[in-house]
């Protein structure tokens, strides 16, 4: 296959690590969603499985020189990808710890991607976690699209038990992670990657 054959790869990056948390299913819906909207690759990257000790490299990593095997691996991963999608819960009105520790410790490997938010939580929806998130996304000149897929009461939407838990979207939800794909389809386009829609 030829680099002007291959399809785009969007990463799914579940952030939360908490056991049980409501983020695995969803990041496997969309992961599905995504498949069949036929214009990326799909993988999930999974930061419980990255297991990231809190940033500790000692040079900045806009310079790329990372002396841990952590930070390598995760550096290769993240590199190979075209695209994100970051599946983030709220914590006290913000995104989770985990999720700002492996943006931290990459620069360059994020630098002019698209990336959409799907956010999740109560009644707010994980808003106020994706609105404190784009600033972070811009530093690292990430390309945030402009639609967003606020999930209010997700745990409601969870059923099943551990791995076989599955997420069932509200038809705003699907809407929004249509648009949301559409977007980085689009900005994906505009950099001459195009999958075979």
């Amino acid at each position: 296959m030829t680099e002007a054959d291959r399809r785009p790869l969007l990463q799914i990056i579940v952030a939360s690590t908490r056991p049980g948390r409501v983020g695995e299913p969803i990041a496997r819906w969309f992961a599905e969603y995504a498949r069949e909207h036929d214009a990326f690759e799909v993988e999930i990257v999974d930061l419980a499985d990255v297991d990231l000790p809190m940033f500790a490299e000692p040079e900045h990593p806009r310079l790329g020189r990372y002396t841990l095997d952590s930070t390598k691996a995760f550096s290769a991963t993240v590199a190979r990808a075209d695209a994100f999608a970051i599946v983030h819960p709220e914590y006290n009105h913000s995104y989770n710890a985990a999720l700002k520790n492996a943006l931290d410790h990459l620069n360059q490997e994020w630098a002019g991607k698209p990336v959409a938010l799907l956010g999740y939580g109560g009644v707010a929806a994980g808003a106020r976690a994706t609105e404190a998130l784009l600033p972070v996304l811009l530093a690292l000149r990430m390309v945030p699209v402009p639609a967003t897929v606020p999930i209010p009461f997700a745990a409601q939407k969870v059923s099943g038990e551990g791995e076989a838990r599955t997420f069932t979207p509200a038809p705003e939800t699907e809407a929004g992670a249509k648009a949301a794909l559409d977007g980085i389809a689009g900005w994906l386009s505009t950099l001459g990657l195009r999958g075979h829609r």
